[in-house]
């Protein structure tokens, strides 16, 4: 049995999930995702690196860090995300970024937090509740903060990279112009990218296109304009790719979000 529940605020999306045999494949997200398993052992690489998170356990997701995800037995999962938005964690912040070492932690009063959050947006609590709350837990969660160990830099073609691909999600992704623009050869550029994020440039772009959509369902509750702004071929090819990520369908994602 599977269960995505997603309600959003203006500055919050939240997430209830429960299944047993779906697998998340291989994606990041361009907010934090900090959340929080109920039940289960929830199970997923990150950055290549296996993570299992137990109940209560707090997992801490940086921004574009690459992940999978599923559970670790028949048994299934219940847990809850948040997703934050940068800009308004760095407003919180003073201008800070947030820089999670640690990816699971066990925190009974962050966990509480979390949930508190998650709760009052999927029960539609009043804006001003959930801005308070999301105050309060950026600000628990930058005490979460340490060095990076699992954040590794990027250097100015990858980001260049990214920032082409953001912005040419209606596009068909040309290796051979992208690679161009740094004076190497597509497989030489593979390389380069794939190195720095465990993506391959095309993986990535196809995440992009994936969290555009997304957006466009957000802002216009119109499912075809997302097709469309996006690049995809059609409503099956799109409603394939979000399910991957999201664990339902851009359809099924726009229903709840009208609810």
């Amino acid at each position: 049995m599977e269960q995505f529940s997603y309600k959003r605020t203006e500055d919050v999306l939240a997430l209830s999930a429960s299944f047993t045999d779906f697998t998340y494949k291989k994606h990041c997200h361009e907010e934090y995702a900090v959340g929080v398993t109920l039940r289960g052992i929830q199970q997923y690489h990150l950055e290549g690196h296996y993570q299992a998170s137990h109940p209560n356990g707090v997992m801490l997701f940086n921004r574009e860090q690459l992940h999978d995800g599923s559970s670790y037995d028949k048994e299934g999962i219940d847990y809850v995300m948040l997703y934050l938005k940068a800009e308004l964690v760095e407003e919180i912040m003073g201008k800070k970024e947030l820089r999670f070492s640690t990816p699971i932690v066990y925190d009974p009063k962050l966990a509480r937090s979390i949930l508190m959050l998650n709760d009052a947006v999927q029960h539609r609590q009043d804006e001003a509740e959930c801005s308070t709350r999301l105050f309060e837990l950026v600000h628990m969660l930058a005490q979460e903060e340490q060095p990076a160990r699992l954040w590794k830099p990027q250097d100015s073609l990858v980001r260049k990279a990214k920032e082409i691909m953001f912005c040419s999600t209606a596009d068909v992704l040309k290796l051979e112009d992208l690679s161009a623009e740094f004076g190497l050869s597509k497989f030489q550029f593979i390389r380069e990218f794939k190195a720095h994020t465990g993506f391959s440039p095309y993986q990535f772009f196809l995440n992009c296109k994936v969290e555009h959509a997304r957006q466009s369902l957000e802002k216009h509750r119109d499912i075809y304009t997302a097709v469309a702004d996006c690049g995809f071929v059609d409503l099956t090819h799109l409603n394939r790719h979000f399910k991957r990520v999201f664990g339902v369908t851009a359809h099924d994602y726009m229903v709840q979000l009208q609810r």
